[in-house]
């Protein structure tokens, strides 16, 4: 039974986790099947700026939350601009905050897995270990890049992902469930990560928010080879998010090792203590 309920409080907490991604799916559905007094992009952008003010306001995200939210907005438009005009996929439908075929709402679609990082941070009290930022920074942009120069060169992307890898063989993402704290590794988190994108991405395109090209006249299941896309995409949403959080010294982890009861099992009292000690020293770059 214990096992159960833990996992029903890993569920509950990833769920509302994703408030926002829910929120923008919900609204995806509802334009899609509703007719509206605006064109369905634009509808889509207001909504999604009023959600994020929204956040912001009952503190469900905090300024500098946003702004790497917003931050990982603009790296999202800038490679559905580049990919819309190669061909890779397309935005059915006219817009008036359309530019260059890409209505701008689509960037939201990239902020909110920021907006997910952040708030499973906070839910799960997440920490990292053995974390290298400069390593990691570098890969990341590395693959980001990789996404334009394919297109004209030899795909990277295996050896950059296996890069990647090597990179962070020994970072753990450490995590707190009820009164027990657990981890896994980081490699491990971004690929769990990847595949739910990729299921999102799935009910994205159903809902024909946008199409590849073998979509255009019936809907097909994306292929599965976009899981290991966004697998890798989502290094750089946290290495954005991880850069907030270092300047909150939320970052580092510092204590037991994993699956143990939590000081406030024992001793409420203790708890700060402990997160404090936990983030006293960055380990070694």
């Amino acid at each position: 039974m214990s096992g159960s309920l833990q996992l029903l409080r890993f569920g509950w907490l990833e769920l509302v986790s994703c408030l926002f991604p829910i929120a923008l799916f919900a609204a995806l559905a509802v334009s899609q099947y509703v007719d509206l007094p605006i064109p369905r992009y634009d509808a889509l952008l207001l909504y999604c700026v009023a959600l994020t003010a929204l956040f912001l306001v009952v503190g469900l995200e905090t300024w500098r939350e946003v702004a790497v939210i917003l931050a990982f907005h603009l790296v999202g438009l800038g490679l559905e601009l580049f990919k819309v005009q190669v061909g890779s996929w397309q935005y059915p439908g006219d817009a008036w905050t359309k530019v260059g075929g890409v209505p701008l709402f689509a960037g939201f679609m990239y902020a909110a897995v920021g907006s997910y990082l952040c708030q499973a941070w906070r839910r799960f009290d997440l920490r990292v270990s053995g974390y290298r930022p400069v390593p990691t920074t570098v890969l990341a942009l590395a693959i980001y890049a990789n996404f334009f120069t394919h297109h004209w060169t030899m795909d990277l992307r295996v050896p950059i992902a296996a890069g990647l890898l090597i990179a962070l063989r020994r970072t753990w993402v450490f995590y707190t469930v009820g009164t027990r704290r657990y981890r896994m590794p980081l490699a491990v988190a971004f690929v769990l990560i990847g595949f739910f994108l990729w299921i999102a991405e799935n009910a994205g395109t159903f809902l024909d928010a946008w199409n590849y090209p073998d979509q255009v006249n019936v809907w097909r299941l994306v292929h599965p080879a976009k899981f290991g896309a966004w697998a890798l995409l989502v290094s750089m949403s946290f290495v954005l998010v991880a850069s907030v959080k270092s300047l909150e010294g939320r970052l580092y982890h510092r204590g037991t090792a994993a699956t143990v009861a939590t000081p406030a099992a024992t001793d409420p009292s203790t708890t700060e203590i402990s997160l404090q000690h936990e983030d006293a020293n960055r380990p070694p770059g």
